[in-house]
């Protein structure tokens, strides 16, 4: 897609006005938070709100995690190359194009060239 000057232009416009209300946002923000002067966030109020977990727990739960994604089983079996299920159905994402096109290779495959006679 070109550029045009008019897209320049509101793309100048938007980062000023992001300059402009930076500080207002940054204030409303801390507001929000809590924040006191010195910089520290008040995490009381916020204890309130969300639960606060330490990032040690979060550092340890990925690797457990890893684990019980290896596991997952599907419930619905599908051919991968034919991308049918076990009654002979494509999945509800798929576009009908795309299914007439893997049909056709399908049935592309299956024929095979019948050896030609003797040319003599």
């Amino acid at each position: 897609m070109a550029k045009s000057t008019r897209s320049k232009w509101k793309r100048a416009m938007r980062a000023e006005k992001r300059k402009k209300n930076a500080p207002k946002e940054l204030a409303r923000l801390k507001k929000i938070l809590g924040m006191d002067q010195s910089g520290d966030i008040n995490m009381n109020a916020v204890e309130e709100i969300a639960t606060v977990v330490p990032s040690e727990k979060l550092q340890q739960k990925p690797a457990a995690e890893e684990d019980n994604v290896s596991t997952m089983d599907m419930d619905k079996k599908m051919n991968k190359k034919s991308f049918l299920n076990e009654h002979g159905q494509y999945p509800l994402w798929m576009h009908p194009r795309q299914r007439k096109k893997i049909k056709h290779q399908l049935k592309k495959k299956g024929k095979s060239k019948r050896p030609k006679g003797l040319a003599w």
